[in-house]
């Protein structure tokens, strides 16, 4: 083979593929990073779904569930760092913020960077559909007031008989901190999948 039938690609054939190449890049990686960050959320509310129900059973094993139960209860069977009072997280899918700074209760800082926020709101019943509520914010920050930023949090229901739901997998009529929900109610955040 010859010099001259040799060929290789010119300046502008190379440019064009680098450029094209770059408009690929730039509306991949963010979606895979988006993609990534989801799936970290979801493995850290699937590890705090598996702590509110080990909670719960090793406090079945020493109380009776009453009426007058509370979140709070379930603190000395958590696995956290601290309790924050002071901090602003997000709130639930389709809502804005939450503060820390409720009455009888607060925020548990997690080992894995997230928030679990609870109120002083009581079981108010043992019926089934009696449950208290749970919000995890995986990124543990208020990421801005917007209903539906990539870090929104994920709502946990404990009922009575120890059953374990996201806010999307409510029962009808669930009775929690003094509002009932149904099964229809806001979403749970994309992110997250049981």
């Amino acid at each position: 083979m010859s010099k001259a039938d040799m060929h290789g690609f010119t300046l502008a054939e190379l440019l064009i593929s680098l450029a094209v190449l770059a408009v690929i890049a730039t509306f991949t990686i963010p979606k895979i990073l988006q993609a990534q960050q989801g799936q970290q959320y979801n493995a850290a509310a699937k590890e705090v779904a598996g702590m509110i129900s080990a909670a719960f059973q090793q406090y079945r094993l020493s109380n009776q569930v009453t009426a007058s139960m509370v979140a709070g209860d379930l603190t000395p069977y958590f696995n956290y760092v601290a309790v924050d009072t002071s901090r602003t997280i997000d709130n639930k899918y389709g809502s804005t913020t939450s503060s820390c700074n409720v009455s009888g209760g607060g925020c548990l800082v997690l080992h894995n960077g997230g928030v679990l926020r609870y109120n002083g709101s009581t079981l108010a019943g043992t019926n089934a559909t009696n449950a208290l509520e749970f919000i995890f914010d995986p990124d543990g920050v208020q990421t801005d007031s917007t209903t539906d930023s990539p870090g929104k949090s994920v709502n946990f229901f404990l009922y009575s008989t120890g059953m374990l739901t996201s806010r999307e997998n409510t029962l009808p009529n669930t009775a929690a901190s003094g509002n009932t929900y149904g099964s229809s109610s806001i979403a749970d955040p994309p992110w997250f999948s049981w």
